[in-house]
């Protein structure tokens, strides 16, 4: 039972042999960037039709709740990551406050939400990337646009015959974003900067063009579905809570912020900035343009669209203006896959460091700084889910792992205030006692709003870990305290 005991972490970033360091090269707007580029993407391009089938209209209200829980947890996260400014984000605040065992819980979580938002975008992405190539005379065969479909898959609609398939764009567009991200950080991050500026200048455009179109009549009925969870099609939950619990994968991408810490240069302040700074820019954000988008086209003409802002300005007769939006979208999107590609790579990297993975995975390239080993098997794995899995899916399981993690940073500011109430915060979370715990409540809330599928998945994925640990990691990571001590 050792290994249920609590220890702090060994392994902050100042403990790290020089020769393994990432290089510190960004600044607070290289991070403000990176949140946006992460947060802002296909919680709003494409999930904004997933998140109206569900509650029509009301997926306005959705969005609220949806943000104003991650609110809290960027508070948290903020505290935390200056408090810790070492990289790997919510595993290494679990590693240093609740212990080893809570730690692996947390990174193999992550290891789930990363992967899996990497593939849901990527999806995404591929999604307007078809629509461009079709309206441009370039359209792929049909099986090279979509994984494989079972017969009768389709729930609400026609039966559909059993085919192969692979979702090609999606793979590639994977395979690009990793080539840049082993060329160098400080070259992604400039090439992020640049993608950020694009995506806000489509969303823009979007406002500014769909908004004159804006009818209220559009928004009857407001909730069809309910507040609370209903049970739809292929026993899915329909209702405004359901909705939140998807649209909240459009939120979370402050996260991958914190992954940064090991390569900021200030990151005592630099980190707060960058995720609180993100984070209150894309609510507004979000609120404009899902407000624009239920306006201007009733839900039903684009719900479960994977390219919903498209399909709007096309329903309103704006078909030049649609293909500059996909157009938009395809050149904009592969920042969020960007950011959490590198985020993901980075929480590898720190476990490979702790033992838990080969130390080959924890390898820095030496003329470029990056861990290429690790970024380039992320990738790999990526791009095979991304190749074959349907983007609800996906998005819903990404979600699973994403709340498991914000539950453990909001009890590490709790555990840490109590544990230790001097120790140095650069960034204190306001009303701590409040924000916490209704943080704690309502990402465990939006849990239960998950699909039973969903649910099921994120536990037997975590009982495969525990084992794994028991297995493989926690002797690894025994010996990799030794070897440091």
């Amino acid at each position: 039972m050792k290994n249920w005991k609590v220890r702090r972490a060994i392994t902050p970033a100042e403990a790290i042999p020089e020769s393994e360091r990432l290089h510190r090269s960004l600044s607070w707007p290289h991070l403000v960037a990176l949140g946006v580029g992460a947060i802002v993407g296909t919680g709003i391009l494409t999930l904004t039709g997933v998140g109206a089938d569900r509650a029509g209209p009301a997926v306005l209200i959705s969005f609220c709740i949806a943000g104003l829980i991650c609110a809290g947890a960027a508070l948290c996260y903020a505290e935390m990551s200056t408090s810790i400014p070492a990289s790997g984000s919510a595993y290494t605040y679990s590693y240093s406050v609740l212990g080893e065992l809570f730690a692996w819980i947390v990174g193999w979580s992550l290891i789930l939400e990363y992967s899996l938002v990497v593939s849901t975008v990527a999806v995404g992405w591929a999604g307007y990337g078809n629509d461009w190539l079709t309206h441009n005379g370039l359209a792929l065969p049909g099986f090279l646009t979509h994984g494989p479909v079972l017969a009768g898959q389709q729930c609400g609609g026609p039966a559909q015959q059993a085919s192969f398939g692979i979702n090609i764009l999606a793979v590639l567009i994977i395979g690009i974003v990793a080539a840049l991200l082993n060329f160098g950080t400080r070259e992604s991050a400039r090439v992020n900067t640049t993608l950020v500026v694009v995506k806000l200048a489509t969303l823009s455009l979007f406002v500014i063009v769909a908004l004159p179109y804006f009818n209220s009549a559009n928004l009857h009925p407001f909730a069809p579905h309910g507040f609370f969870s209903t049970p739809g099609p292929c026993a899915r939950p329909y209702g405004v809570m359901p909705a939140a619990a998807i649209i909240f994968f459009a939120f979370y991408g402050f996260d991958a912020i914190s992954t940064a810490a090991e390569e900021a240069k200030r990151p005592e302040r630099d980190l707060a900035i960058g995720i609180v700074g993100s984070m209150i820019a894309c609510t507004l954000i979000y609120l404009i343009v899902a407000a624009t988008a239920v306006g201007a086209v009733h839900y039903t003409k684009f719900a479960n669209s994977p390219e919903p802002l498209a399909l709007i300005l096309r329903e309103a007769g704006q078909g030049r203006i649609a293909t500059i939006v996909s157009t938009g979208a395809v050149i904009a999107l592969p920042t969020v896959i960007l950011a959490f590609l590198y985020g993901q790579s980075r929480i590898f990297l720190v476990m490979a460091r702790d033992g838990f993975f080969p130390k080959s995975f924890a390898s820095i390239w030496k003329s470029r700084g990056t861990p290429a080993r690790i970024t380039t098997a992320t990738a790999v794995i990526v791009a095979l889910i991304a190749a074959v899995t349907p983007i609800d899916v996906i998005a819903s399981l990404a979600n699973a792992g994403t709340l498991c993690a914000f539950v453990a940073v909001a009890l590490c500011v709790i555990v840490s205030r109590r544990r230790d109430p001097g120790a140095r915060r650069p960034f204190k979370t306001p009303l701590v006692w409040l924000v916490a715990p209704l943080t704690i409540v309502g990402c465990i809330y939006l849990f239960t709003n998950l699909s039973r599928l969903t649910i099921t998945f994120f536990f037997v994925w975590n009982a495969i870990g525990l084992v794994i640990y028991w297995l493989y990691g926690a002797p690894r990571a025994e010996r990799a305290r030794a070897s440091r001590a």
